[in-house]
This record gives C-alpha cells, sequence and structure tokens, in this order.
C-alpha cells in the first residue's frame, strides 16, 4: 500500500486529502507543522509527500529539499495558490515531480499521483493486485484468470484485511477451503493458526468437545484436560465447514463464542476468552434453513457479516484448460508419467461438459486419465465422460386433473427420482451421490430409507 505524507497548515486541506486519498487506497499520514512532518518522515518512509508551498514555518521549497535530503527516491507534489513559471521551475530545480494550484480538479490530482507513483515504482494496491493476477493465473491456491474468479480474488484482497466474520458460499467441489486459507493467509493473522473443523464429518456427540475442549474426568475416558478447537485456534482463524449441518444445540453454544468471545470446556467452570477470526462455508441454502427452523436467524447473520461467492465450473468454462493443463502438471510429476498435454477434442469435451462436482470432479477426472494414459497425451477416449443422447424424462412432465395433485405425493417422485439418477451417477456411491445432491450422507440416508428406494 503506497504511503502519502501529507503537510498543509489548513487543516479543511489536510482533512480534504485525507479522505480522498484513503479512499483511494492509500495509506495517509497528516501534518500542519513541517518540523513534525520532518521528524515522522525520518521513523517512515513515504513514497509521495503532497506539502504546500505556502507556510509559516517553513516554505514547501525548503521542505521539499529536507525530504529530498532523508529520502531522494521519494516523489514530492507541491500545492500551492500562487502557481507561476518561476515557482514551477524552482520547484522543479528541487527535485519536485509536479505541482499543481489549490483550486485543482479532484480527477487532475489523482492523475498527477498515479503518475508519481508509477515513476517511483509503487502503483495503487487494487490497480497492481489485479495485473499481477491477470498476469498469471494463480492466486492463494486458486487457479483461474476468469472475469469470475478475478472478483473472487479482489473480494478476498478487501476482506482479509478486516476482522470481520465471512461466510463463503459455493457448490460442493468449489474450492471453499481455499479461499478460507487465502483469506486468512493475506489477512494480519496469517502467522498464527488456521484451523479447519468439518461440522458435517464429526458426530454430534463429539463435536462439542472438538470446538470446545474438556476437562478432566468430565466424562468417560477424558483422563486429562484437553483444549479445544477454537483454543488451538486464539489469535488465528477457524473455518468451520459445511455450517449448515452444525446441530442445534451448537448453534446455541457457538453464537455465544461470536457475540462475548467466550466459551467454557465440558466440565470446566470457568469462562475462557478467545481472539478468533470465524470463516464458515457452505453449499447449502442457508436462508431456507433459517426459514424451516432447522438454522438460527441471529447466528446465521453473525457469521455472514461478509459473504463471498465463490462461483460453480461451469459458471467459468474459461478457466477449464488452465485447470486442465495444471492438474496434468501435477499428476504427471507425482506418477513420474510423461503426459504433456490433452488432445484438442478432448479439451473441448471437458468444456462442454456440466462438472455437476465442479473443480474435485475436474481434479478426480485428469488424476485417473494420467494414471492410466500410456501415451504422453490424453485421448477423448480415457475421459470417462459419459454422453447421454438420449432425451432425458422430464420429471415435471405431468398434467393437472380436474380434481388437482396430491402435492407431497408428487414431490415425493420427483425425489425419489432424482436421488435414483444420482445414485446412478455415482454407481451406486451414496457419499457420492450426497455430493452430487448437494445435502450431508445423513440426510440422503434418511430419505432414502423414508422413500423405500433400493440400495443400488
Amino acid at each position: 500500500m503506497a504511503k502519502i505524507l501529507v503537510v498543509d497548515d489548513d487543516q479543511g486541506m489536510r482533512d480534504f486529502l485525507e479522505i480522498m486519498l484513503t479512499k483511494e487506497g492509500y495509506k495517509v499520514s497528516c501534518y500542519g507543522d513541517p518540523e513534525k512532518a520532518l521528524i515522522r518522515s525520518g521513523k517512515e518512509k513515504y513514497d509521495l509527500v503532497i506539502t504546500d508551498l505556502k507556510m509559516p514555518k517553513m516554505d514547501g521549497i525548503a521542505f521539499l529539499k529536507r525530504i529530498k535530503e532523508k529520502e531522494p527516491e521519494c516523489q514530492v507534489i507541491l500545492i500551492t495558490a500562487f502557481a507561476s513559471g518561476e515557482t514551477a521551475l524552482s520547484a522543479m530545480k528541487e527535485g519536485a515531480y509536479d505541482y499543481i494550484e489549490k483550486d485543482f480538479d479532484i480527477d487532475d490530482l489523482k492523475k498527477i499521483i498515479r503518475a508519481a507513483l508509477d515513476k517511483k515504482g509503487v502503483k495503487n494496491d487494487d490497480a497492481r493486485f489485479l495485473k499481477d493476477i491477470e498476469s498469471g493465473v494463480a492466486f492463494g491456491g486458486m487457479i483461474g484468470k476468469s472475469k469470475e474468479m478475478l472478483k473472487v480474488y479482489s473480494t478476498i484482497k478487501k476482506v482479509a484485511e478486516t476482522s470481520a466474520n465471512i461466510l463463503i458460499l459455493g457448490e460442493s467441489g468449489t474450492g471453499k477451503e481455499l479461499v478460507a486459507k487465502a483469506i486468512h493467509e493475506n489477512s494480519p493473522r496469517k502467522d498464527m493458526p488456521f484451523v479447519v473443523i468439518n461440522c458435517g464429518g464429526i458426530p454430534e456427540n463429539l463435536l462439542e468437545s472438538e470446538f470446545f475442549g474438556y476437562m478432566k474426568g468430565s466424562f468417560t475416558g477424558a483422563f486429562t484436560d484437553k483444549a479445544g478447537l477454537f483454543e488451538v485456534a486464539s489469535k488465528g482463524t477457524i473455518f468451520l465447514d459445511e455450517i449448515g449441518e452444525l446441530p442445534t444445540l451448537l448453534q446455541v453454544k457457538l453464537l455465544r463464542v461470536v457475540q462475548e468471545k467466550t466459551f467454557r470446556r465440558i466440565g470446566g467452570a470457568e469462562d475462557i476468552k478467545v481472539d478468533v477470526r470465524i470463516i464458515s462455508a457452505t453449499n447449502q441454502i442457508l436462508e431456507n434453513k433459517v426459514k424451516e427452523g432447522s438454522f438460527r436467524e441471529d447466528l446465521y447473520y453473525r457469521l455472514n457479516v461478509i459473504p463471498v461467492h465463490l462461483p460453480a465450473l461451469r459458471h467459468r468454462k474459461e478457466d477449464i484448460p488452465v485447470l486442465t493443463k495444471y492438474f496434468i502438471e501435477k499428476y504427471s510429476r507425482e506418477f513420474s508419467k510423461d503426459v504433456i498435454t490433452i488432445s484438442t477434442y478432448a479439451l473441448e469435451l471437458l468444456i462442454d461438459y456440466p462438472f455437476p462436482g465442479n473443480i474435485r470432479e475436474l481434479e478426480n477426472m485428469i488424476e485417473r486419465c494420467v494414471a492410466l494414459e500410456t501415451t504422453n497425451i490424453i485421448l477423448p477416449d480415457n475421459l470417462f465422460i459419459c454422453h447421454n443422447t438420449e432425451k432425458e424424462e422430464n420429471i415435471l412432465d405431468f398434467n393437472f386433473s380436474e380434481t388437482g395433485i396430491q402435492l407431497n405425493e408428487e414431490l415425493a417422485k420427483i425425489e425419489r427420482r432424482l436421488i435414483q439418477k444420482a445414485l446412478t451417477k455415482s454407481n451406486g456411491s451414496k457419499t457420492m451421490a450426497a455430493e452430487l445432491l448437494h445435502v450431508s450422507f445423513d440426510s440422503l440416508r434418511y430419505r432414502i430409507e423414508k422413500l423405500g428406494i433400493e440400495n443400488q
């Protein structure tokens, strides 16, 4: 972030410049006394100085000379109400970058500032960030330079500096944990722990002890005190994946942590204070769970301070070629293979494929291809993409009779058909079918039993 020092004895001008420059993304320090500004400049290096020409204790030219003695590379812009050719010549001789009259146009000043920083080799932070991203394809472990991903990168950069809780929204397999990790690694907490908890992957009876820990003797098997993951993550970031699967009782206890920054271990009598940033993620529509009453509304709003939407792979198809190339190189090294590319037609098939499993499915597909490939090129026959040329039956294709329909029965039929199709596509794997349907494994198993669907 470019650092700018403003020196002007006019309080109104200082306030105006501080507000304007801060909004532009610069770090700004303001002084009315040139001597104090010089003392400060000896302690902190600035990329740019904006100074008034006429000041009581020291004029702008004298201040310019002193600054240049300390920091020759620092760029200086003079502001004056009495602009003249002589003034400009004196300023330029002493090393000023430019000068501008006090009734300046804001856009003109912004352009001069950007040009001065460019000359020094410092660009506006946002501009530099986007340029760096666009020149490559990777950021924080994520691959892609589509417009959708550039928006995600930019959002990560903006929210990382804050301490606000974040909710990452996206389908299964889109890389939500990578986003959480990128936010942590670009934040002031980057040197502190990053702790991951899968709220849908830990049995409910163990989840509380994982969250908050327990005291010795609090239950059978508690032979020693144990710190929970919230304690482990103190001063750092905790990532709650699949937050929509969090049991109601734990929602209440998590709300207390979010609101009061305190909790108690199981069997403990003392409150433990914790400083931790919470990043949550879900592939569900939490608003619907709030309406159903299965997710607390107050907790939802506490966690969803800043939402980050992660696009599905089918909505960023231009990233498929670079992702494919990355995975080919990754697994060629891992398997010591000489697979170096993919055929044009095979790549076209990947681009046309909807990828219900998103990046996870693409990676799995390329890993399998590289492992089985006997040549140095991936061919279409090895992709194992299922192409159904027959027109699929429309599960909503029915007519209302004169007496209407039984809504619950028809919805059950639709749900049964969708689950059967998911089980067929996943070759009977309930775990994969649950991912395709964006529900938890336990939820799918319950629906299968409720609807009487035969095991496949």
